[in-house]
């Protein structure tokens, strides 16, 4: 069957359409993305704004109509954290139902952590062994931990890099001391976190998703996205650690004309390098792989699974 996966996150919203059935690898069929930025339409009071709302109102009908158009027969919709803390989120949910006909699932920063893990999980398999999965949003930054397709630890902080530009690092390019102040405040988040995880004792495999370890990844030398997904990528922190200071010097601009970076992520890229960095520093990462599997085929793959449980129906699956 052909599935749709509409991921309403801090940056995009984005529609992921799949062939896919129970048992079986999805196979990615048409992408939609918008570049909507609701972390950044959010008023004083953490409220999204009217002019946010119409937004997504109009960006959900957008992905809609693609979704029609590829013969999708179910979208899976669902929200991350720019929704799930927005101040009025019970209404532009609402809001959204009314006028669009989609019943936003908003996910905790727990449930964005064990559905990327599995996703790894099945990316990798089961000869990876004990897995800690590192995933930057726009939002907020997810680490999960385990051997088994649940994780045994998950967490969510709020260091995502997007929110973490717009609230630490208003100079283009930013102050020095800025730059500073926002290392402190992401490796005393990240250290918090770091016991709840050593206790298990180390992984056998580190894995990383999400745009913006893909960008740093290709900023290091790794391969493009044209050559494929099954290309091996790492990302080593000696590699990070020289390239902290270098996007710290350049302008959103400069950052732009970076290999692999893109137009619109370029702006966050050096928060989300100090959150990847103070991440492998401080859970002792010297190399990580990318994995091209992300939180979208986590959500693909539960309701495949669902779908495969007897008695289960397409309608009846549920992240």
């Amino acid at each position: 069957m052909r599935l749709g996966v509409l991921d309403v996150g801090s940056n995009t919203v984005h529609l992921l359409v799949v062939d896919a059935h129970p048992g079986a690898r999805p196979l990615p069929a048409h992408s939609h993305k918008a570049d909507l930025r609701l972390a950044q339409l959010l008023d004083r009071t953490g409220a999204i704004s009217p002019e946010g709302v119409d937004r997504l109102i109009a960006t959900v009908k957008e992905a809609l109509e693609a979704a029609e158009d590829k013969g999708c027969e179910d979208v899976l919709p669902f929200a991350t954290s720019a929704v799930r803390e927005a101040g009025n989120a019970d209404e532009v949910l609402a809001r959204v139902k009314d006028e669009t006909g989609v019943d936003l699932q908003v996910l905790s920063g727990e449930d964005e952590a064990r559905l990327t893990f599995l996703a790894v999980r099945r990316w990798f398999g089961w000869s990876a062994g004990k897995l800690l999965v590192l995933d930057i949003g726009g939002g907020s930054l997810e680490i999960a931990y385990g051997i088994d397709e649940d994780p045994d630890a998950a967490v969510s902080l709020p260091l995502g890099a997007g929110r973490l530009t717009a609230g630490w690092l208003p100079g283009d390019p930013p102050d020095p001391q800025d730059v500073k102040a926002l290392r402190r405040h992401v490796r005393a988040q990240i250290a918090r976190t770091v016991g709840e995880f050593s206790r298990f004792g180390n992984p056998d495999h580190v894995v990383a998703t999400s745009k913006t370890f893909k960008q740093l990844a290709r900023l290091a030398g790794a391969a493009r996205s044209a050559e494929g997904l099954y290309v091996q990528r790492e990302l080593k922190r000696k590699s990070l650690e020289d390239w902290v200071p270098q996007l710290a010097a350049r302008t959103e601009e400069q950052r732009a004309e970076l290999p692999g970076v893109s137009e619109g992520r370029a702006g966050q890229l050096l928060a989300g390098a100090l959150v990847a960095e103070g991440a492998m520093d401080l859970f002792g990462v010297e190399t990580l792989e990318i994995c091209p599997w992300a939180l979208r085929e986590g959500i693909i793959l539960r309701s495949l699974d669902q779908m495969a449980a007897p008695g289960a129906t397409a309608q009846g699956a549920t992240v």
